[in-house]
């Protein structure tokens, strides 16, 4: 059969004395994908991202919920923060030991029935509000949320095991990790804010399990990419593995960490301080999201890079960018006093978080022993959590006792702890064996 003549696409023309020709043929030749669309091609990627997004969110609904459903039932603002506190001591206390079982015997196995505990907690809580039960009940029923898996860091340890050999992937979806927690904690309150004002004080926390349960659900759910639990080798017995607290390199990395949460927690506080002085208690949480939206554009912006040098060399540079960057707001707040002002340092001032972050938990990655990589990460966060309430804390003691412009001092001081650690702890600028 005679093939058909290929149809001629192009078109010509004469303009003035200039023969001109076009070409309608279609244009075959694609643009590649960037590293985030190479890293999402993978088979499985896309569909346990989505879910462990559904059940991060809700890690930055549930303490706001609480703080609103107990100040609002009960009206002590002291008994909201009291809970809540003991719950984040909990969490401290717990979550170690359950991302431990996590790596032993699997995240499904463990994260399920964890997440559902952690869900009855949550309910209870609820209840206890509801129908004004004794004061301690609230915090036995809170504490029981601290086994609330680690979802972050089970995400973080799928990457791991699915880009095992290719370090430039990795920093992309470590970067995107971080990204997502930026943008978790910055959608979360709220969401949980508008919940408990548009509907009914218990909606935040109500509509936060729902979310959780569902997210860890569709996550357990994707056993294909699921990395396969350490706790036993091939003849069944236990898989000796030293703890990720005695890794070379590992306690400074998460002192850096305990410095860096008290920053967060000290410029949250501070900055709803300030905000109440200027008259716009309102805008506080705008004005906290701008600084998180910073934070996570630029983490996405650094996982477009490729480093030529290991993670250990770039590390106390951003930790200095860091510190240097938090200036800013100390010094809007207190030159001109203007929120406006004071938003947009706090923009540029997230801008140095992610990078930090990033480069943290890829050092965390890195020493931590194999088989035990969601405890490792676990551990940062821990110390995180540790950090910002050691921050709030002490940013609300210099809010009370001296200025909230003073306060913007306490995120500098942090930072720069940070920074003394990053250069001086032996051990944290040498590279992972």
């Amino acid at each position: 059969m005679p093939q058909q003549p290929a149809r001629d696409t192009r078109l010509f023309t004469i303009t003035a004395d200039t023969l001109v020709a076009v070409d309608f043929g279609p244009r075959t030749k694609r643009r590649p994908p960037g590293p985030y669309g190479r890293l999402f091609a993978r088979p499985g990627t896309r569909a346990f991202t989505l879910a462990n997004l559904l059940a991060r969110l809700p890690m930055g609904m549930f303490s706001v919920s609480a703080v609103v459903m107990i100040a609002g039932t009960r009206g002590s603002y002291a008994l909201a923060g009291a809970v809540t506190a003991t719950g984040l001591a909990a969490t401290a206390l717990v979550a170690p030991w359950t991302a431990r079982l996590v790596d032993r015997y699997g995240q499904a196995r463990v994260a399920v029935p964890a997440t559902l505990v952690a869900a009855l907690g949550s309910l209870a809580l609820l209840l206890c509000v509801r129908y004004d039960a004794p004061a301690w009940t609230l915090f036995a029923a809170y504490a029981a949320t601290a086994t609330t898996p680690n979802t972050g860091g089970m995400s973080r340890a799928r990457w791991a095991h699915l880009l095992d050999g290719d370090p430039d992937a990795l920093h992309t979806a470590n970067s995107f990790e971080q990204a997502a927690d930026e943008l978790c904690f910055m959608l979360g309150p709220v969401l949980a804010a508008f919940l408990c004002g548009a509907f009914f004080p218990e909606a935040g926390t109500l509509v936060g399990v729902v979310l959780l349960v569902t997210g860890v659900l569709a996550f357990a759910a994707q056993r294909s990419t699921e990395p396969p639990p350490s706790g036993r080798t091939a003849a069944g017995a236990r898989a000796p593995s030293p703890s990720p607290l005695r890794s070379p390199g590992m306690p400074p990395l998460l002192a850096v960490c305990l410095a860096l949460g008290a920053v967060f927690g000290s410029m949250e506080v501070v900055t709803i301080a300030f905000a109440e002085a200027q008259g716009h208690r309102t805008a506080a949480g705008v004005v906290l999201a701008l600084q998180a939206g910073g934070s996570c554009a630029a983490g996405l912006l650094y996982g477009r890079v490729r480093f030529a040098g290991p993670a250990e060399d770039r590390y106390p540079w951003c930790v200095a960018a860091m510190t240097a960057l938090l200036i800013l707001p100390l010094l809007a707040a207190s030159l001109t006093g203007s929120l406006l002002l004071l938003s947009a340092a706090l923009l540029v001032a997230g801008m140095a978080t992610a990078p930090t972050m990033i480069t943290n938990m890829t050092l965390v990655q890195r020493r931590t022993p194999d088989g035990r990589l969601n405890e490792g990460m676990t551990l940062a966060v821990t110390a995180l959590l540790g950090g910002i309430a050691c921050g709030s804390a002490a940013g609300g003691w210099v809010v009370e006792h001296l200025t909230p412009t003073a306060g913007y001092g306490v995120p500098v001081t942090a930072a720069t702890v940070a920074l003394l650690v990053a250069l001086t702890w032996p051990g944290v600028r040498t590279a992972a064996a």
